[in-house]
């Protein structure tokens, strides 16, 4: 090959590699989804995925599940290991915010890149279907009469549920510190344990719950929401006179030490997945309300829910 062939080669493959990974045919997306197989996380990382294959925005889609600690432990593998990868994102939300200020971890968000905000919810807590209290206002009353036989069971420490159920009990009378929530490494776990009566209470996303609402295996008795959400007749808590409304939102990070270019590539992918047939569908069948924001905006919201959530868990007695 002539040298001047061969450089001009050299050249094509150096600047083929520092294109962005949409420029790329052939663009294989590598998920973490900091959470066990089947709750809220899993199940929006994976419709996520899903949309980013309908609208051709990558031709593969791989997903690795690291559950614990309110996505605490996933964060930390997702950082050391994807370092300047631009294929690498990871799904994350108030519950990791939450987790991050409860824990104090050595990595915390601020080592991964911000994408976007693509969904937000609303928690429900429902109870065992034959269970004896029938209400929000009788599990209080069991609260105030004896705080440890209300067993709470929902996510990691520091999850919208567990934030809840504190926030309750110090506007109810009862020591934050007394409430007995029981941590579990995702939401399908959690799941189980209400369905097997392992807890009194549990806490979680509409979405986890809806079909288990449906089928009659577990009563509802509140929703976090401002106003009742649309389709479902829960009472909020607020109308139960416990001014408590939360939401639980989900986003999207990419690795540490991609370019601005990088960056603005994964933005595209998922910007075009949430304008997908498949994401559309998945928003109406899990009543997850579309939250997109990118960019600055989303840096900004970030920051402001970690201040946020830290004044809303130390005033609940949890930091």
């Amino acid at each position: 090959m002539r040298r001047d062939v061969f450089l001009k080669s050299l050249a094509a493959v150096a600047v083929a590699g520092s294109f962005p990974l949409s420029a790329r045919a052939g663009a294989a997306i590598k998920m973490m989804i900091p959470a066990n197989p089947g709750g809220g996380w899993d199940m929006t990382g994976r419709a996520l995925g899903a949309a980013i294959l309908d609208a051709k925005a990558a031709d593969t889609v791989q997903y690795d599940n690291k559950g614990g600690a309110a996505g605490v432990i996933g964060l930390a593998q997702f950082v050391n290991a994807s370092k300047g990868d631009p294929s690498a994102i990871m799904m994350t939300g108030a519950v990791m915010v939450g987790g991050i200020i409860a824990g104090k971890p050595q990595i915390s968000l601020d080592k991964a890149t911000p994408i976007a905000r693509i969904t937000s919810e609303y928690n429900v807590f429902v109870v065992p279907a034959d269970s004896p209290l029938k209400s929000m206002k009788d599990v209080v009353a069991q609260m105030q009469k004896d705080p440890g036989s209300v067993k709470w069971g929902g996510g990691s420490r520091g999850t919208t549920e567990h934030i809840c159920a504190s926030m309750l009990a110090s506007k109810v009378g009862v020591d934050p510190k007394k409430v007995n929530y029981v941590a579990f490494r995702g939401g399908g776990e959690a799941v189980a344990a209400i369905l097997g009566g392992n807890v009194t209470v549990g806490g979680g996303g509409m979405s986890e719950m809806s079909e288990y609402i449906k089928a009659g295996k577990m009563r509802p008795i509140g929703v976090t929401s401002e106003k009742r959400l649309a389709g479902n007749n829960t009472p909020t808590l607020k109308e139960q006179g416990y001014d408590i409304v939360l939401g639980n939102w989900r986003g999207v990070y990419g690795a540490p030490g991609i370019t601005a270019e990088q960056r603005a590539a994964l933005t595209d992918i998922v910007v075009k997945a949430t304008k997908s047939k498949a994401w559309t569908e998945s928003l109406t069948k899990n009543d997850w309300t579309p939250a997109l924001l990118t960019g600055k905006a989303f840096d900004d919201f970030v920051d402001s829910e970690f201040s946020s959530l830290r004044g809303i868990m130390h005033l609940a007695g949890m930091i």
